[in-house]
């Protein structure tokens, strides 16, 4: 890369004598091409890649520079601002020296080319011929550039060069269609009306670049939020994932009983005609009913003898346990006190705060039909399973009771249109029923809004 900089400046020398050295214009340009790449806007996903994608106006100030001052002036330009806008960017040494070859090259020959065509052509600046060759001058020095940049990123990642080209200029093919438009009219307006007019041109540029720059970084700040509140919603769903899983190998029926729940209880609450944030709800709590049993010895969960009002109190206990836990979850408020209730008679003499009717909430009054009629049925409950004939009219029997009566008759209107397999529950998964990853995204996307379902 030394010898290519070498050569440059050399071929540079040998064509200063044919530029044009307007110095207000040169130092103009120059400001332009500075203060535009110290805005760059950087279009990296993210910021701390490798190799990053920028945009700025600099490269229309150069090729401004190459078609008013010639090749030599606008390498100079290229070059000053790779050094001051290193201070910024802190590339790597050799990222840097590969810049500084770029920018010393193609500044060189697009003004070279620029006048080798103009004179050719006789083109003059009242001529349509003159600003398509600016045109033209614009998008080859924009692929000299590329060539230089990107080759030299290939040598060090070992892609091809259309790979490159498909991931570096496909995004922002849009933006330099627009600038090329915008060096053109840039130089209409020079020729036109002079260095006023280019003034203009270049605050207005320079104001929306920094305004794009300013929305830019909003929306970065933006998607990095988003992707911390997606780590805090897995972190906090695994975790009661995890809990789940735990207390399953204790008490090997609690996550296919917590699925099959949380599958007939969402079913119940679309029958009743909840809206489907109010089913999500339910479905939550009743996935997490019995998660207050964590904290229960395995002498009580794993016990195949009667137990003692000792340990019954013990059992009591888990439904405040469990709101406990859900509770520490942002947004699980209403789930929580499902998980608290859900274990509380129609009549009033539940627990653990014996309070009776509608005083329950309506999902905890869902969760504790679907919750008795899974234990009396499932195959893997810790009593002997009955026929779903049967267990409804168990239902039926404690209805106005135990449970809510309209909520058992919805029920057993639903199950009437369903096959064996679903009333014994036997297709259920808890992982299905948990979904994770759309727990998860609706997790983060509601505490991102404040809103959480």
């Amino acid at each position: 890369m030394a010898a290519s900089l070498a050569a440059a400046t050399g071929l540079a020398i040998a064509a200063a004598g044919a530029a044009s050295w307007n110095l207000p214009l040169l130092v103009s340009l120059f400001a332009f091409a500075v203060v535009s790449d110290l805005w760059a806007i950087d279009t990296s996903a993210n910021p701390s890649a490798q190799h990053r994608l920028l945009m700025s106006g600099s490269f229309i100030a150069l090729v401004l520079a190459m078609v008013l001052l010639g090749g030599t002036p606008a390498a100079l330009i290229g070059v000053g601002t790779i050094a001051i806008g290193h201070v910024r960017f802190g590339e790597r040494r050799d990222l840097f020296v590969n810049n500084l070859v770029a920018y010393a090259w193609f500044p060189l020959l697009g003004g070279m080319a620029f006048d080798g065509l103009r004179d050719q052509l006789h083109a003059g600046p009242s001529e349509p011929t003159y600003y398509a060759l600016v045109a033209v001058v614009f998008f080859f020095a924009l692929a000299v550039n590329f060539l230089v940049i990107a080759g030299y990123n290939c040598y060090l990642d070992g892609t091809s060069l259309r790979s490159k080209a498909r991931l570096a200029l496909a995004p922002v093919l849009g933006w330099d269609l627009v600038a090329a438009a915008l060096a053109v009219s840039m130089v209409y307006a020079y020729q036109g009306l002079g260095g006023g007019a280019l003034a203009l041109f270049a605050i207005v540029l320079l104001s929306s670049q920094r305004l794009l720059g300013q929305v830019f970084a909003a929306e970065q700040r933006s998607h990095q939020l988003e992707d911390r509140m997606e780590a805090f919603a897995k972190l906090h769903v695994g975790l009661l994932h995890t809990m789940i899983r735990t207390l399953d190998l204790r008490d090997r029926m609690t996550a296919r009983h917590s699925a099959a729940v949380a599958h007939y209880a969402r079913e119940i609450a679309a029958a009743i005609g909840m809206s489907d944030d109010e089913q999500e709800v339910v479905h939550t709590a009743a996935l997490l009913h019995d998660i207050g049993k964590f904290n229960l010895p395995d002498d009580i969960l794993k016990a195949d003898v009667p137990l003692g009002e000792a340990e019954w109190q013990l059992i009591r206990t888990h439904p405040e346990e469990g709101a406990r836990l859900v509770s520490h979850l942002e947004g699980y408020g209403e789930a929580a006190e499902i998980v608290r209730t859900h274990h509380e008679r129609f009549d009033g003499n539940g627990y653990p705060q014996g309070i009776a009717g509608t005083e329950i909430p309506l999902g905890a009054r869902i969760i504790s039909v679907a919750d008795t009629y899974d234990v009396l049925t499932a195959r893997d409950s810790y009593r002997k399973p009955v026929s779903s004939a049967q267990a409804i009219d168990e239902l039926r029997r404690v209805a106005g009771t135990q449970l809510d009566p309209a909520v058992v008759s919805i029920f057993v209107d639903l199950l009437a249109t369903k096959d064996l397999r679903y009333r014994h529950g036997d297709d259920v998964d808890f992982e299905t029923e948990l979904a994770m990853d759309t727990r998860v995204a609706r997790y983060a996307a509601g505490v991102g809004s404040g809103s959480p379902t």
